[in-house]
């Protein structure tokens, strides 16, 4: 039943296969516990105190800071919750000033430079992007939502209703982490509880590719250690009183992940390699991660043959690890160095600009036509019109999934979310029921979050149990249309032209991995002692060419006017990914041997060969598409 599943998704347009496809994985019961801790007590505690409108504003910035709480360390966290919310707490001060003394036109004005600022920004990064969606949601929610409160006083809810979800993440012990004998072990310290599975992680992603080594998952299992060294440095680089690490616990995850690094390049060369290696390869690697998990010494690791450079880098890589581990100290080299001058040309590059344009069109658009709808005309009080814009904001946004998939999941989740809300808000006593949904949507966004649909499905219900607490009436059916009139606004402006070549994005992303891939092979190929230097630049390498080849998936699965943009750079990127692995082989065998093999020389050039002729293809055919697209 599987495989017949699993044929039948393939035989669907790729558009559509990726709207029915959902994340897997265990559910995240702390993030459960955390959203259902969020939102309703806090609406609860407001509506105690008289201030139910002040409650409503906190519980939606906790319902967003929620959408962001992810797997990963606690002090990660912190950028990744703390950042987003200020810039949302920005927006609705923003939209609010703005609203209450601006006219429409005026006003239209102000969001659409927002949306084009907050679009531009958003091309930076994971953390960026959501930086730039709460700063919208904060402006349509400030400007199209009036409030009783002053406007300072709601800034103030909005960044305490943040802020209690991000001291519920830093406070709270991850669920097991103080039973039994852990509770016992007062080696274990629960707050990097995140950085400790995410360093064991790469240890069992290091054994899986070795058990994987000359058979046809070994391409699969290597780009699964590269996401688990990505996850693993990201947990490490969360802020710090001090630059070095602080406490010993700290130190030593740093040595483990810096001890991680050789062994996954070992790895790396023997699947290069296309050699079997026995199973006792990948015990070392495997009582590694258990040592991680439980803060313990490496104890006697069992040695791999030496019969090749590669197996022999394994061999010495272990050996270094045991030290590292019993030693508890080494090089920090968790942080990912980007200069100023690297953000700026993401946020003011083609990329930054074709999306900061896109975002901002889609925004003013939505808010124009959301005043004209509620008002009949573009003047007179601003009135509850926040949800078009704020849908709009979540539907541009292309690292959510390719366009189609975004407009499909948006339309069928609010249709279901309000549906079910009218049911809810026939039944539900108040205000008592829908506090207590607000809670149990709060406790479902976590698991939500698999599904662009699922998630709208319960955020919808979530808000429109909140706007009802403070005050608007039941509107189900008037926010199915503007979901849809969102849909239709996304829709056209994602396929107007614009200045420059569509898909500028996915060729900054394919430029930088480039430039990655070829930093780090002049580097080897200078047969420099600096292993350090090395390991940073190969980590580079690899980290932007995950994320040059997940753009690239998504704008493969646009409908077939705007995929055919994407057409060809995932056959570059695929080049880039073994000219890397080939990278990785040659810096192994010239520690070893101090020269490479004619089988080193020769893939080497046919693959920059084949890399020319790639580029080639898609430089052509960039030329032949109108501008436009």
């Amino acid at each position: 039943m599987l495989r017949t599943a699993r044929r039948a998704a393939q035989a669907l347009p790729p558009w559509l296969a990726h709207a029915l496809s959902a994340q897997r994985g265990p559910v995240p019961w702390s993030a459960v516990t955390r959203g259902a801790l969020a939102g309703g007590p806090l609406l609860l505690a407001a509506l105690l105190a008289g201030r139910a409108s002040l409650g409503v504003v906190a519980a939606i910035a906790a319902m967003l800071a929620g959408i962001n709480d992810r797997p990963g360390s606690r002090r990660t966290s912190v950028l990744r919750i703390g950042v987003p919310a200020l810039a949302g707490a920005a927006g609705l001060l923003v939209g609010t000033y703005a609203g209450q003394h601006l006219g429409a036109v005026a006003l239209t004005l102000v969001l659409t430079g927002l949306g084009l600022v907050a679009g531009g920004v958003s091309a930076v990064g994971p953390v960026a992007s959501a930086t730039g969606t709460q700063l919208l949601v904060g402006g349509a929610v400030g400007a199209g939502m009036p409030l009783p409160d002053p406007g300072w006083q709601s800034v103030l809810a909005f960044l305490a209703g943040a802020g209690w979800l991000l001291v519920l993440r830093l406070v709270l012990p991850t669920p097991g982490s103080l039973s039994g004998e852990l509770r016992l072990d007062l080696r274990l310290d629960y707050r990097f509880d995140g950085e400790r599975a995410a360093v064991a992680d790469v240890y069992e992603a290091v054994a899986a590719l070795l058990d994987a080594v000359g058979t046809e998952h070994a391409v699969a299992r290597r780009a699964a250690l590269t996401a688990a060294l990505d996850h693993a440095q990201d947990a490490l680089a969360g802020p710090r009183l001090r630059r070095r690490a602080s406490t010993a616990v700290e130190r030593r995850l740093h040595a483990q992940y810096a001890a991680a690094l050789p062994l996954g390049e070992a790895a790396t060369a023997l699947a290069w390699a296309e050699q079997a290696v026995s199973a006792r390869a990948a015990e070392g690697p495997r009582r590694l991660a258990a040592a991680v998990r439980g803060n313990a010494p490496a104890g006697p690791l069992p040695a791999p043959t030496r019969t090749e450079p590669a197996l022999r880098a394994l061999d010495d890589a272990l050996l270094h690890a045991a030290e590292a581990f019993d030693r508890g100290g080494g090089q920090d080299l968790h942080t990912r160095r980007r200069s100023p001058r690297t953000l700026a040309r993401a946020v003011l590059g083609a990329g930054g600009r074709e999306y900061g344009m896109r975002v901002g069109l889609c925004f003013g658009a939505s808010a124009a036509v959301a005043q004209m709808l509620h008002h009949g005309h573009w003047h007179g009080s601003h009135q509850h019109w926040y949800w078009l814009p704020a849908t709009a904001v979540f539907l541009v946004k292309p690292d959510l999934g390719p366009l189609v998939s975004r407009v499909l999941c948006r339309a069928a989740g609010t249709v279901l979310g309000a549906l079910l809300f009218a049911g809810f808000a026939a039944v539900l006593p108040r205000p008592g029921g829908l506090v207590a949904l607000v809670a149990v949507c709060g406790a479902l966004v976590p698991v939500a979050a698999r599904h662009f649909a699922a998630q709208t499905t319960v955020v919808t219900v979530l808000v429109l149990a909140l706007v009802m607490m403070g005050g608007e009436p039941q509107a189900s059916t008037g926010r199915i249309g503007e979901t849809l009139l969102a849909c239709a606004i996304v829709l056209v402006v994602g396929h107007l032209p614009m200045p420059g070549r569509r898909g500028a994005g996915i060729r900054a992303g394919l430029e930088a991995a480039d430039a990655a891939a070829h930093a780090y092979l002049a580097h080897v190929l200078s047969e420099s002692d600096d292993r350090a230097t090395r390991w940073t630049l190969r980590r580079e390498a690899y980290r932007t060419l995950a994320q040059a080849r997940a753009a690239g998936a998504r704008a493969a699965a646009e409908l077939p006017a705007l995929a055919r943009h994407s057409a060809g750079t995932d056959e570059v990127a695929a080049v880039l990914e073994r000219l890397v692995d080939t990278t990785t082989a040659c810096a192994v065998h010239l520690d070893d041997t101090g020269r490479l093999t004619p089988r080193h020389t020769e893939r080497l050039a046919a693959l920059r060969d084949e890399l020319a002729e790639r580029r080639g293809r898609v430089g052509r055919r960039d030329a032949e598409l109108p501008l436009a697209g």
